[in-house]
């Protein structure tokens, strides 16, 4: 038995407080903790900064992992919920003409010029997904005719013919 030195109360030996006042009797821990950290401020700041750096790059990595590709984010869903695939530049030109050319195309307010011989298709990697426009005149004064197709994702959009005296052509599209 132990006898509680506060209240006087007797206390089966194995106890660790008084049954009676709850004072802490001798032998026994006196409040303090058994196997805590002992580690200094300077440590535990550092430990705090280490956890959320690797919590940012694990958002980070998570967050562009789920980000589409450049190639899957051109993709159009239209109004049936079909998917239209689309590229990385969905919209060329086709020149269709025997002699000399010149071309401005794409994106209205910031038009490429293009010019060739003979027939050729490029792609307007400067136009817009909703206004494209395409003028092409010729520049060597033949009476061939001249066409123009306006393509998007391979699929003709616009097209246009000249007769023998007229010598430019222009597209207008806008989806």
């Amino acid at each position: 038995m132990v006898k509680c030195p506060r209240c006087g109360y007797d206390n089966i030996s194995s106890s660790t407080y008084c049954v009676n006042c709850s004072y802490v009797l001798s032998g026994s821990p006196t409040g303090q903790k058994k196997g805590g950290w002992k580690m200094g401020t300077a440590k535990k700041i550092l430990l705090i900064v280490g956890i959320i750096v690797v919590a940012l790059f694990l958002f980070s990595f998570i967050y562009n992992m789920s980000q589409p590709s450049n190639e899957e984010s051109l993709n159009v869903v239209v109004a049936d919920n079909n998917i239209q695939e689309g590229s990385i530049h969905p919209y060329s030109v086709k020149v269709i003409y025997n002699g000399t050319w010149y071309s401005k195309s794409g994106d209205l307010n910031y038009p490429v010029e293009k010019s060739g011989n003979g027939p050729m298709s490029f792609s307007l990697d400067s136009a817009s997904w909703d206004k494209v426009s395409v003028y092409v005149e010729k520049t060597d004064g033949l009476s061939d005719p001249l066409t123009v197709q306006l393509l998007r994702n391979g699929d003709v959009v616009g097209e246009n013919s000249t007769t023998g005296s007229t010598n430019q052509i222009t597209i207008s599209y806008m989806s």
